[in-house]
């Protein structure tokens, strides 16, 4: 098998354990290159359909194309689509620059808290109806228990404290000193009752390995990640206020494949345009405890 094989296998048999495992269960889908990677993976255990809801905070702040991107995939693919938002602050203008707001209380009331309230069911949650192709109110409240979320261990230093399954308290936060062992493969499934589990299948991954999948496989990603013909493209996506692009003229998966080959992001940091992980130093690890992807 080839490395690729692999990884892909084994993030298989971890969706398959947490659909066996996790009654309620929901897959996180931030539209980037790592959740959509997670969702081909999905389809691929599940024989083409996805068993669980795909949930996105949608912040108000992404860059339309994505939300296109999103509902279009959505539409095609027959995916139960969910999206949760805190209404309140962005009513209240508590964001970055709008406010007199900082990135880091941005991101908690934008992402932080709106995925928590989201996940619990205490906040009005958002479902695609396929036949009037629009969003409605969606009456299930029961909280997801375990949540599948495409982070990778070498995309930022705290992802790399991750488990596979990975336990939060009732509330969402994260202790990171009190994390799992999990040795050959042997995953801790059975959690106290009131445990949120987030379950990470592509932890192993690399940026490299995703790009690799998503020119071997041909996923659909959206094309932000490419250039335009301007000589940039994004290489990890947030907030437009937030996120800058990076110096590139790969306008497709190959050429991206050539360009981490080469180096010439070696020095580089992925998420180096994500201007939210450089404020006040720690400033995503916080919000990582907090509940934050």
């Amino acid at each position: 098998m080839s490395d690729l094989d692999k990884l892909e296998s084994q993030g298989v048999y971890i969706l398959r354990e947490a659909y066996r495992h996790f009654k309620n269960l929901a897959m996180l889908w931030s539209i980037g290159k790592d959740s959509t990677v997670l969702l081909w993976l999905a389809r691929k255990a599940f024989i083409g359909h996805v068993p669980f809801p795909l949930v996105h905070i949608d912040t108000s702040f992404k860059i339309p194309s994505m939300i296109a991107y999103r509902d279009k995939l959505a539409l095609d693919w027959e995916l139960t689509m969910i999206y949760g938002q805190n209404k309140e602050a962005l009513a209240k203008k508590q964001t970055f620059p709008d406010g007199a707001i900082d990135r880091l209380s941005c991101c908690k009331a934008l992402k932080s808290e709106a995925l928590k309230h989201t996940l619990s069911g205490e906040w009005p949650r958002y479902r695609m109806d396929h036949k009037q192709k629009k969003y409605v109110l969606d009456t299930d409240t029961e909280p997801y228990t375990g949540v599948i979320v495409g982070v990778r261990s070498d995309e930022e230093g705290t992802r790399s404290k991750e488990r596979y399954f990975s336990p939060r308290d009732q509330h969402n936060d994260w202790d990171v000193g009190d994390q799992p062992p999990e040795l050959w493969n042997q995953f801790k499934t059975d959690f106290a009752k009131g445990t949120h589990v987030r379950i990470h299948p592509l932890l192993d991954w690399t940026e490299l390995n995703i790009w690799e999948y998503i020119e071997r496989e041909n996923i659909p990603i959206t094309d932000l990640y490419f250039d335009q013909g301007e000589g940039t493209r994004y290489r990890s996506l947030g907030c437009f206020p937030c996120t800058s692009s990076v110096n590139s003229t790969a306008k497709n998966p190959k050429e991206i494949i050539e360009e981490l080959k080469s180096g010439q992001f070696a020095n580089i940091a992925e998420r180096s345009g994500r201007a939210q992980d450089k404020e006040g130093g720690g400033t995503l690890e916080t919000l990582r405890k907090d509940g934050y992807m």
